[in-house]
């Protein structure tokens, strides 16, 4: 049996208390608060056998073998070193900390001491967040594409907040943490770090109703090595009810793909009724209702698998290295609402944060395809007719960097007429895919194609050997097509474009 310590038994103490009912390998066995009467009734409602106003002496007990950090996040940093020496095993709630460079000392700490260590994020552990990243895993909407967040606010609805609480969120809010943003903002931070991947930028404008509270926000972000967006608004809605046995405000996703959309309804309370999960295939809608989905279950998971880590049967979510790649997302949202400029979370690394970001930004302007010329109206292209000797071998062995996992379901007839250039007389080709395989009819061209391209020869074959670029060629007006155009959307993959 593991002994664990709950060190703050504030109001978010009561779920996290919900996890260790009946649970057969671990259980409340002390309790700490700095309110002495508070500690003492937590210890008898929750059967627990020792109560502390003093942390320290919590963690002096010999029997304790593992504790959980309930305390304002302000103060994590002192807590955890000192349990993390005491050799507990430690879980402290989101956030962990305020600043990279004290969670880069609390994850060294566990690293030396060899105890296990995670940032409490319930929403990784909310069954329809963790089902909605299995759907997106075994490929239900195809490669995802990005991700919306709706966040709102209210003080209407919910549970009962004791005033000491607001009085510490009060406190949080004069250091400049928000309590929207920062604090709340964590679970909507790691969710879509979860579902999507490392973020690499971020840009955020964050208002205020009152001075106090940083909403309404908008927060964007481009996740790491890919194409992947988001966007999560946070509104506050001063005269709206919100139903919720919990805190007054809620939030629900909605994932992109290729294929498919994803809809997770349910969120800290119950604004939308509906079914937990809905999924779009392309062809229909199927609603899905058999996963649990009250806040509290975020707290239960959490909890039940810091037990299973301390016995070495499943990872932590979050380690502590996941959750500082959260808190600097985090980070860079607080940077660029009070610079006014998009951030990237690799700033953080260099002596001269806003050099960094502007030589990344003069790098990546030539991939920007709105609001600028991208070539010359008079030149600048070059000649094409010196790969037209190539372009009929070229186009024969399309089989062989055809990619039929680009074009899932592509069965069709595609046409390719390549004008004479250079050396290169008229071609014309008919490109028949079916059920993932691809052949080439050289000859004529098909009478009902999907989709049919009209090019220079010289050009198809430097767009096949890289050296052009597709989609240029169609902003120049040198690619002709007939048909379905939508189509040649899938080119560039299907058939490995890319220069």
């Amino acid at each position: 049996m593991i002994n664990v310590g709950l060190i703050g038994c504030g109001r978010i103490a009561d779920l996290h208390s919900l996890g260790y009912k009946d649970h057969p390998h671990a259980r409340i066995y002390a309790v700490c608060d700095l309110d002495g009467e508070r500690a003492e009734a937590r210890r008898i409602e929750w059967g627990a056998d020792r109560a502390y106003t003093d942390y320290r002496e919590l963690l002096r007990n010999p029997d304790v073998d593992a504790v959980e950090v309930l305390t304002p996040f302000e103060t994590h940093e002192r807590v955890v070193i000192d349990a993390i020496k005491a050799e507990k095993h430690v879980a402290v709630q989101k956030p962990m900390t305020t600043t990279l460079r004290s969670a880069d000392r609390m994850v060294q700490a566990a690293e030396d001491a060899k105890v296990v260590f995670k940032v409490t994020e319930i929403y990784c552990c909310y069954p329809p967040i963790v089902r909605a990243k299995e759907m997106i895993e075994a490929g239900a909407i195809g490669e995802p594409a990005g991700m919306r967040i709706k966040y709102i606010n209210s003080p209407h609805g919910g549970w009962e907040v004791p005033t000491a609480t607001y009085e510490q969120q009060l406190e949080k809010a004069a250091l400049g943490y928000g309590l929207e943003t920062f604090d709340h903002g964590h679970h909507e931070w790691a969710t879509a770090w979860f579902l999507l991947g490392e973020v690499e930028r971020v840009s955020a404008w964050i208002d205020s109703e009152n001075g106090v509270l940083d909403c309404p926000a908008t927060i964007m972000w481009k996740c790491r090595g890919n194409k992947r967006y988001g966007i999560c608004d946070f509104m506050f809605a001063a005269d709206m009810n919100i139903p919720t046995k919990y805190y007054s405000n809620d939030e629900w996703y909605e994932i992109n793909g290729s294929r498919g959309i994803l809809l997770i309804n349910r969120g800290t309370g119950n604004i939308l009724d509906g079914p937990a999960i809905s999924l779009f295939d392309g062809h229909r809608w199927t609603h899905i209702d058999d996963v649990p989905s009250d806040w509290a279950e975020g707290f239960i998971g959490a909890t039940h698998n810091f037990i299973a880590a301390i016995r070495g049967e499943e990872p932590p979510v979050l380690t502590g290295e996941q959750g500082r790649e959260v808190l600097r997302f985090s980070t860079a949202i607080q940077e660029s609402a009070r610079w006014r400029r998009e951030v990237y979370l690799d700033e953080f690394a260099h002596p001269f944060p806003a050099w960094h970001s502007w030589l990344q930004r003069r790098r990546e302007r030539k991939e920007v395809i709105v609001g600028r010329r991208r070539f010359s109206l008079f030149g600048g292209w070059g000649s094409t007719a010196k790969y037209a000797a190539q372009a009929v071998a070229l186009t024969e062995k399309l089989a062989e960097r055809f990619d039929p996992a680009q074009a899932p379901g592509w069965n069709c007839v595609l046409g390719l007429h390549l004008t004479a250039e250079g050396h290169c007389k008229e071609e014309k080709f008919a490109v028949r895919i079916q059920d993932g395989k691809l052949t080439v009819e050289h000859g004529d061209l098909p009478e009902k194609a999907l989709l049919t391209l009209r090019m220079p020869a010289g050009l198809w074959a430097g767009i096949l050997l890289g050296k052009k670029r597709i989609e240029t060629a169609v902003l120049r007006g040198q690619i002709k097509y007939e048909g379905r155009a939508e189509e040649g959307l899938k080119l560039r993959s299907a058939f490995r474009m890319g220069s």
